[in-house]
């Protein structure tokens, strides 16, 4: 199957249209008469990966390899020396990242991950109702998300409503109309920001709140008749 088939049924899926203007979703790295055997799907791209599939391979990713524009390629440089292991190979890329969130990520995330009926959608956020005691929800947020420990912004004793991000999504504070915000990257200033509003916050991970996308999208794929296998992403992080 050619990737121009294969970018028709993703945008089809959740259009690229729809993406952020700083976005850069979409191909990346290829040719769309290019016949693909074989798709990856994975959260990031890294070395390990392009070292483990198979020449000619798609690799469908959620966060783009390239986001800014590229003045010169050094090869011993990020994103420049994957970019050239990938051409060396003939591996493209697709990148389906801030469609992907607002189509999917955030609602399947809600209701699959946590568990919890989607009230209301507004663009990137998800509302929940939760009605319980805040350390009830903490714990089960932490569980959900295989977290070390929650880090929290705890305003209230009891959560009625809570809104999620998944990703990094703290930019979106002053617009939540929630008891407890969820998104991953919260930072200090985040945190005085939220206490200052009276909003709870719960840091549920970039990681660990975006690596459901392959086993969504896989789901998708198989009516494609494609051969499509999830990677084995890694959190960047360790905990120690």
């Amino acid at each position: 199957m050619k990737i121009s088939e294969i970018y028709e049924f993703l945008n089809e899926l959740s259009p690229f249209e729809i993406q952020e203007s700083w976005d850069n979703s979409g191909l990346l790295i290829g040719d769309f008469s290019q016949d693909i055997q074989k798709v990856v799907l994975s959260i990031d791209i890294d070395e390990a990966l392009i070292d483990s599939i198979e020449e000619d391979s798609l690799i469908i990713t959620h966060h783009p390899l390239i986001f800014g524009g590229l003045k010169q390629l050094e090869f011993n440089k990020y994103p420049a020396n994957l970019v050239h292991k990938m051409i060396r190979k003939n591996i493209s890329n697709i990148a389906m990242h801030t469609n992907f969130d607002q189509t999917h990520l955030n609602e399947y995330v809600a209701t699959e991950v946590l568990g919890y009926p989607i009230s209301k959608k507004d663009g990137f956020v998800a509302y929940l109702e939760v009605n319980e005691d805040f350390d009830v929800f903490a714990k089960k947020v932490s569980a959900a998300f295989s977290l070390p420990h929650a880090k929290c912004v705890q305003t209230s004793n009891f959560i009625k409503t809570a809104a999620l991000t998944t990703g990094s999504g703290c930019s979106l504070i002053k617009s939540i109309d929630a008891d407890c915000f969820l998104t991953g990257d919260v930072k200090y200033h985040d945190a005085m920001e939220a206490k200052s509003i009276n909003l709870s916050l719960i840091d549920i991970g970039h990681f660990e709140s975006e690596h459901f996308f392959a086993e969504i999208l896989l789901k998708h794929l198989k009516i494609l008749g494609l051969e499509a296998i999830i990677a084995s992403s890694k959190n960047p992080f360790t905990y120690i």
